[in-house]
């Protein structure tokens, strides 16, 4: 291999590590730590809040621009991550929350991708957590109330058409599988892509950045390095969209059967 094309032996690239995606907090009060990632929580808030509240403040029968995006974002939650799943009886007491889920998600999802702000606050296993709770105590809870406890956890645990000597076997692993592992899931499939996707901008950046510093054929491959980033960027991106748009489906399939009534 070239001499020019080797990293030094001494003072090489060092990859960026996990404790450098998070910068500390701004001030703490006992155990309690106010920083970037809340902040950027409670500028979603005023974001999205703010916009919507903006967007339809005139609600003219000819909608202007910004009334008819914010209509078509909620027309899209309302008719096809609730009604269509949900079903077109049950669905309407799901809409806020179903709403609150997606944009709220999109919108922290896409600070990974805003320049200077750069952090997707669901990064942080602690906020996937308590969505993925509230979207589970609410799915249980509906499903306790429409059947009961011994129907709703018989739906659960006790699949169809099944040999009544299988259930021995497939309770506990039905019981294990809708209401231990699915909640878990449900917060590490948005937690884990974007926490991954995060890492890879930022390893992506910086052997950009030390190629460029090395000179000589390094200079050069470093346009490489940055293709690649951007590429990951906006794959990142794709991918902020999508786990919005699954948390929130997810949520309304769990809500659908926990609703339908029993086999």
């Amino acid at each position: 291999m070239n001499a020019a094309l080797r990293l030094p032996a001494t003072g090489g690239f060092t990859a960026p590590t996990v404790d450098e995606m998070h910068l500390p907090p701004f001030f703490e009060l006992g155990t309690f730590e106010f920083g970037k990632q809340m902040l950027l929580i409670l500028l979603s808030v005023v974001l999205i809040a703010g916009f919507f509240m903006w967007a339809i403040r005139r609600r003219a029968l000819v909608p202007s621009k910004a009334q008819y995006l914010g209509e078509s974002g909620y027309g899209f939650v309302r008719n096809h991550l609730g009604r269509d799943i949900i079903g077109e009886k049950e669905f309407r007491p799901y809409v806020p929350l179903l709403f609150t889920f997606f944009f709220f998600i999109l919108v922290n999802n896409l600070f990974g991708s805003v320049p200077f702000v750069q952090l997707p606050t669901l990064s942080h296993a602690g906020s996937a957590y308590v969505l993925a709770g509230i979207a589970y105590v609410t799915w249980v809870f509906m499903g306790i109330k429409r059947h009961g406890l011994g129907g709703f956890m018989g739906k659960m645990t006790m699949p169809p058409d099944v040999p009544k000597a299988l259930y021995v076997f497939l309770i506990p692993i039905e019981f294990l599988s809708n209401l231990i592992i699915r909640p878990v899931t449900h917060a590490l499939r948005v937690f884990a892509t974007m926490f991954a996707g995060h890492l890879a901008l930022m390893v992506a950046a910086s052997m950009t950045a030390y190629l460029v510093t090395q000179g000589g054929l390094l200079s050069i491959v470093s346009v490489g390095s940055t293709v690649l980033g951007i590429f990951i960027y906006f794959l990142e991106i794709l991918i902020q969209v999508l786990q919005a748009y699954i948390f929130t489906l997810l949520f309304a399939v769990y809500v659908q059967g926990a609703l339908q009534e029993g086999h």
